[in-house]
């Protein structure tokens, strides 16, 4: 029987943005009264070990356990300039560990939404990077991310626009919606504030799927750029399995594969990816040896 060839995507997990937060948290962990405002990232393992640390999330500025003496960690994702001055009237130390790329598309958004340019956001509107993108704007923004949102986009003709986009959103995607509103003849300035690591990501992921006979993703279920990988190695691999952690695994399932594939999200620690490829590992070994 031929080896079977396990492929580990080499931008599998922390991304820059992610990586500087989470370290950022553990620095923190050991003063009192040290909480994430939000989840720091969508990766439920990671909260539950930051807990066991007494650091707590929390949802909102008017938090009953919030007073001076709080540390209040503002996540990679961001959040709105309310937010940021709600903090501040509590009079909380702020650590601010917003992703650089994501702290980019405030400043685009506040300045060109002032100079009164029309703001187009293509994300996930309830995604919490993009609510707080669009808490950045200066009067309306505009949020899609499908081509039915795209062609039905109704703007100020007169007015110019800026295009952003949400720094984990499906390149391909974002360009098909771009292509959809440049038809509409709007004069309009368009920024791909994807992130690098998100492209890079995303272009492994699609090109190890291509060639696998199954693909593992491995990520936290409210994680939007580990969905977005799931979607596009399912599209290329129709044995895409996403797991959040290697319980979640069936190694059963892989039994047929002769080439599998594994990638993961950008809020998925090394532990969990090094745990699933060892596991799958040995699997193939066992199953080797029974042939």
């Amino acid at each position: 029987m031929a080896e079977k060839k396990i492929i580990l995507a080499k931008s599998a997990g922390f991304c820059f943005g992610v990586k500087k937060a989470v370290d950022r948290v553990y620095e923190e962990s050991s003063k009192d009264s040290v909480y994430t405002y939000g989840p720091i990232i969508h990766n439920e393992e990671v909260v539950k070990d930051l807990e066991a640390r007494k650091v707590y999330v929390v949802d909102g500025a008017d938090d009953q356990r919030l007073d001076e003496a709080s540390t209040v960690i503002i996540r990679s994702h961001g959040v709105s300039r309310n937010v940021y001055e709600e903090l501040e009237k509590r009079g909380v130390d702020i650590v601010d560990a917003t992703c650089p790329f994501v702290l980019k598309i405030h400043r685009i958004v506040e300045e060109e939404s002032k100079a009164g340019k029309q703001i187009v956001i293509i994300g996930d509107e309830k995604h919490p990077e993009v609510e707080g993108i669009v808490g950045w704007v200066s009067g309306k923004a505009y949020v899609i991310n499908s081509p039915e949102q795209a062609q039905t986009l109704n703007l100020d003709p007169n007015k110019p626009l800026v295009i952003v986009s949400q720094t984990t959103f499906n390149l391909n995607k974002f360009q098909v919606l771009v292509e959809i509103i440049d038809k509409k003849g709007y004069n309009s300035i368009i920024r791909n504030t994807i992130c690098n690591a998100t492209e890079e990501r995303q272009t492994e992921a699609r090109e190890i799927a291509r060639d696998a006979d199954a693909m593992i993703v491995i990520g936290g279920r409210s994680s939007s750029n580990t969905r977005k990988l799931y979607e596009i190695c399912k599209n290329e691999c129709e044995n895409t399995f996403l797991i959040q952690t290697v319980s979640d695994l069936d190694l059963k399932s892989l039994g047929t594969a002769e080439c599998i594939g594994i990638t993961a999200g950008a809020s998925t620690p090394n532990k969990i990816i090094e745990e699933v490829y060892t596991n799958v590992r040995d699997f193939c070994t066992d199953v080797r040896g029974i042939n």
